[in-house]
């Protein structure tokens, strides 16, 4: 896990920066007096503005994290308020979990916003917060925001030096077709099933149930990533909770050694996340575990306790998913690799028109989207190509559909880094080529709109850089080919 690649250092440099970040929005609040409940508040908010705004921009960035106060304070607030009234509570609280999922049809900017949202009311939970705390929670917010943004948009900017790649736009439909919509009544009911059972096995502790149902929705858009996300989180809670065991319950809650520990999972957390769901949750487990210690209510039985209401979350989730407007992982599957395919032949044609002479034509941007389209379509793959997938065909095929277009993406990549070269020479046998990559397109994915790559070239000029753009054709020819078999021979998965 830790020796896997990281081009640039940039999972590294994120990590150290969010564990600078929070740090730094601790000791903030902590010598301005704040109480600790506050203190842990202020941390959490530091920790989802460094983890979960991810707009491709700084500007960008930058006006979402503005934006978390306006909807976390009155979450705040209401959960507050309603901290004597149950009823109430959950109800609002359910209603904040649908509008939290259902905000993910804006893209980074809501899915961020609905993550606050939501963390906001758990916060009020796990500290057990009353009105009369509220003034200190929103100082300690404020100031925390603060702080992580002075680190994370003036000390150290990764992003200006490394910019995130843009993520794929959510998949579109009207009503009750649009995933977002579904996801969100599926996440509501899978809240609302987590909140009575988890309130059946712990009055004080029931809201683990719920953070976990609604964990186990992020970043998933259909039955089977569901199902794989709530297998994980309780893999890694199990894990986590067996260190804890080992860790947490002998220091007692000692400040100095706790804090240090805290910053581990904090580094732990950001550097595996975009490795490993497992992983992640057994940081954020032994750091629930670290926390509970400093605020001196921790024992094994609340170990126990937490991975009883984990297992509540992760079956409400699952019951929800199945039952719920439920999404295929084939209807998801099939829509991300026909998007990722048709951005496959609109950076072939800026290439091709690039190469032509037309100055204008730039396949770089329409590359850096295909990344982003992949990592989608390996997300949405990612049940069937689990190995406790019982089903070893359907697991054959998916896994060859990724190492396909793996391979589009890699002669993309390269046809891109040769189109840029300004003396790469045109020839006329990239046009026959061009066609032939048109034509395997339409074969998968029909009549592709915009299409006709139809540059015309001067003679044959064997300069390396035609020569190289021609082997890059070649082979994503050979790739769309082979995709016809796994893609078109039969579904990969049940409808």
């Amino acid at each position: 896990m830790f020796m896997a690649p990281d081009p640039g250092l940039f999972r590294l440099r994120v990590s150290l920066r969010a564990v600078l970040g929070i740090g730094l929005a601790v000791t903030l609040c902590e010598l301005a007096g704040l109480s600790l409940p506050a203190s842990v508040t202020g941390g959490l908010a530091a920790l989802l503005a460094l983890f979960t705004v991810g707009d491709p921009t700084v500007r960008g960035q930058a006006g979402t994290t503005a934006l978390l106060p306006v909807v976390g304070l009155p979450v705040l607030a209401l959960a507050t308020a309603l901290h004597g009234t149950p009823t109430l509570r959950d109800a609002s609280w359910l209603a904040v979990v649908f509008a939290g999922v259902h905000a993910r049809r804006w893209g980074p900017r809501g899915h961020a916003l609905g993550i606050f949202a939501f963390m906001m009311f758990f916060a009020t939970q796990f500290l057990h917060a009353v009105p009369g705390q509220l003034p200190q929670l929103y100082a300690a917010v404020a100031l925390s925001l603060a702080a992580s943004s002075a680190v994370r948009f003036g000390a150290w900017c990764v992003e200006r030096r490394t910019p995130l790649p843009a993520a794929p736009v959510p998949l579109d439909g009207r009503g009750l077709a649009r995933p977002a919509t579904r996801q969100a009544f599926q996440a509501t009911a899978a809240c609302a099933f987590a909140l009575v059972a988890g309130q059946l096995l712990s009055h004080d502790r029931w809201y683990w149930a719920v953070g976990t149902a609604w964990w186990i929705f992020v970043n998933t858009a259909s039955r089977g990533e569901t199902l794989v996300r709530g297998f994980r989180r309780v893999v890694g809670t199990v894990a986590g909770i067996g260190a804890g065991l080992l860790v947490a319950v002998p220091l007692h809650g000692a400040p100095a050694p706790t804090a240090a520990l805290v910053a581990v999972c904090v580094f732990g957390i950001f550097y595996t996340a975009a490795l490993s769901y497992s992983w992640m949750m057994f940081f954020v487990t032994v750091m629930a575990g670290l926390l509970y210690g400093l605020l001196g209510v921790l024992h094994p039985g609340l170990l126990g306790l937490r991975f009883a209401e984990t297992a509540v979350g992760a079956l409400g989730a699952a019951l929800a998913v199945a039952f719920v407007l439920p999404i295929t992982t084939h209807a998801v599957t099939d829509r991300w690799i026909e998007r990722a395919l048709h951005t496959v032949h609109g950076c072939t044609a800026a290439a091709a028109r690039r190469l032509a002479g037309d100055a204008q034509a730039d396949p770089a941007p329409r590359a850096g989207e295909l990344e982003a389209l992949l990592g989608r379509v390996r997300l949405s793959l990612a049940p069937l190509v689990h190995p406790l997938n019982p089903m070893r065909e359907r697991r054959a095929r998916a896994h060859a559909v990724l190492a396909l277009l793996d391979d589009c993406a890699r002669e993309v990549r390269g046809l891109a880094a040769v189109a840029a070269d300004p003396d790469a020479s045109h020839d006329a046998r990239l046009t026959a080529a061009c066609r032939r990559v048109e034509t395997a397109m339409e074969a998968l994915v029909g009549a592709v709109p915009g299409g006709a790559l139809d540059a015309h070239y001067g003679a044959p000029g064997h300069h390396p850089g035609a020569e190289q753009a021609l082997a890059h054709l070649h082979g994503l020819e050979r790739a769309l080919v082979d995709l016809a078999t796994p893609l078109r021979g039969s579904r990969l998965v049940g409808a």
